[in-house]
């Protein structure tokens, strides 16, 4: 038989599957106003947690609210149980997921001067209730402290340590265990499928000629796994930032951090043990400085350039590059200025695809703006013209050094080269109208490798310029 007895509710790690302060913090990181909330916690935890409120407020409605207990407080709320939501939350976010809710008839808060924490909570439940006078949900071992004072207990993805506590000595309402594995959850955060961006660090090799060349591909490989370890860093550092901004996108609110199921300090953890770990591999191989660089400015676009309209995408164009620069600094082949000229209208064009099409979607759905972004969904069409004519740019570079004398002398058939040209042209044309069609839900590298006519293409590309270098069909005459 259910307890009749009042049912107070925790909020963080409870009701929703977040953290409210925490997000609140990270959601004031790229502000200005950082500052003075910071110095609120010379006057206490509960003023602190007032400030953040005041400063960040979150929405209600796209928080993840934990479905299955928000089930059976309806259920309980129908049978006319009296719901208190009762929570070490600042009472100005209290007050806004009741509101939004519904369901709870009180709200029990820290008010800036107490901080409703464990023991303190459980006073106050005490002084309104009585001893063994509430049933208490909550979720960790803080909660210890007001469920020995309560007469029934809920919990909700508490740790086993804390289950077997309260399993022994308390009578259990209702226990619910709907939370996923924390490490499947963390490499999903960390994208490992954006990797294959950093295959770029092997393309100096082959633009060499130098695939039986060991150092070189061990350099290589040092490169690689550093930038995927700083990626990934990097990565979880953004969607810790963009948390309000993913909850409200189609695709994006699925992310871990998004919809709760992945701690927001678990993540900014592994955030900073990622970074070490790829700044300590990549001092191995003596390009450490690249790997500095490449995560100042994954920060920066991180917390500033990302909302600026047209520096986004030639920051991102440059995160590319420095794929290859770096590639070609651990391997000892340095990037020719073809190369260099090359890649770099490439991805400039690549990066205003992946903008276009976030543009497209946007205005798709009705919206007008972009979160967290410079745009407005109108930019798409001349943004489309941008990337365009980068793509274009990029093939003339090719052409120009398919015709250059250093081809001439690298290549024994120089003339067949003129065959990439085509195909790196047909190519990129092919991913703009992709994306025209909104074909491409992705980054659009990543959409490449799982398509089957880019690796076509991409096999063709090889095989073309294997061609060139190793048979004398087509021959040009040698420069003296």
């Amino acid at each position: 038989m259910q307890s009749a007895l009042p049912l107070c509710v925790d909020l963080d790690g409870t009701l929703v599957r977040t953290d409210t302060l925490v997000e609140g913090f990270f959601a004031l990181a790229t502000s200005r106003s950082i500052v003075p909330v910071l110095g609120q916690l010379l006057n206490g935890r509960a003023a602190f947690k007032q400030a953040v409120a005041a400063a960040a407020p979150l929405d209600p409605a796209l928080l993840p609210y934990n479905e299955t207990l928000l089930a059976y407080l309806r259920e309980q709320k129908d049978a006319g149980r009296y719901l208190v939501l009762a929570t070490a939350a600042d009472q100005r976010v209290a007050a806004s997921i009741a509101g939004h809710l519904v369901l709870f008839d009180e709200v029990i808060a820290s008010d800036g001067t107490r901080n409703l924490k464990g023991e303190a909570k459980g006073r106050a439940l005490v002084d309104r209730f009585g001893v063994n006078g509430f049933c208490y949900a909550g979720n960790e071992r803080a909660d210890l402290a007001i469920w020995r004072q309560a007469g029934a207990v809920i919990l909700v993805n508490a740790p086993d340590g804390v289950v077997a506590r309260v399993r022994g000595t308390m009578k259990v309402e209702l226990a619910i265990a709907d939370l996923p594995p924390r490490v499947p959850e963390l490499l999903k955060a960390m994208r490992p499928h954006q990797w294959v961006k950093n295959v770029l660090a092997f393309v100096p090799i082959l633009a060499a000629h130098s695939l039986t060349e060991v150092s070189a591909w061990i350099g290589g490989l040092i490169m690689f796994f550093s930038f995927c370890c700083t990626a990934s860093s990097i990565y979880l550092i953004n969607d810790l930032l963009d948390i309000p901004a993913d909850r409200a996108h189609a695709r994006k609110r699925l992310r871990p951090f998004a919809k709760g199921t992945l701690p927001v300090p678990t993540g900014a953890l592994a955030a900073v043990v990622l970074l070490v770990v790829g700044l300590a591999a990549a001092r191995t191989g003596g390009v450490a400085w690249i790997v500095v660089i490449y995560a100042a400015m994954s920060v920066g676009y991180s917390f500033i350039l990302k909302q600026l309209p047209l520096v986004d995408v030639f920051m991102l164009g440059a995160l590319y590059t420095i794929r290859l620069f770096g590639g070609g600094e651990a391997t000892g082949h340095r990037l020719s200025l073809w190369l260099l000229g090359f890649s770099s209208f490439l991805f400039l064009s690549l990066a205003l695809l992946k903008r276009v099409e976030e543009l497209m979607r946007v205005e798709g759905a009705g919206g007008s703006k972009v979160a967290r972004r410079g745009y407005l969904a109108s930019d798409a069409a001349i943004m489309q013209q941008f990337g365009i004519a980068s793509a274009f740019a990029s093939s003339i570079v090719l052409a120009l050094y398919v015709q250059n004398e250093a081809s001439l002398q690298a290549y024994l058939s120089p003339s067949l080269l003129w065959l990439v040209v085509p195909l790196m042209l047909f190519w990129q044309c092919r991913m703009w109208l992709s994306g025209a069609r909104g074909y491409m839900h992705h980054d659009p590298i990543v959409y490449a490798a799982r398509d089957w006519v880019s690796w076509t293409i991409g096999v063709a590309v090889v095989v073309v310029v294997i061609a060139a270098k190793s048979l004398p069909f087509f021959a040009s005459p040698r420069v003296p």
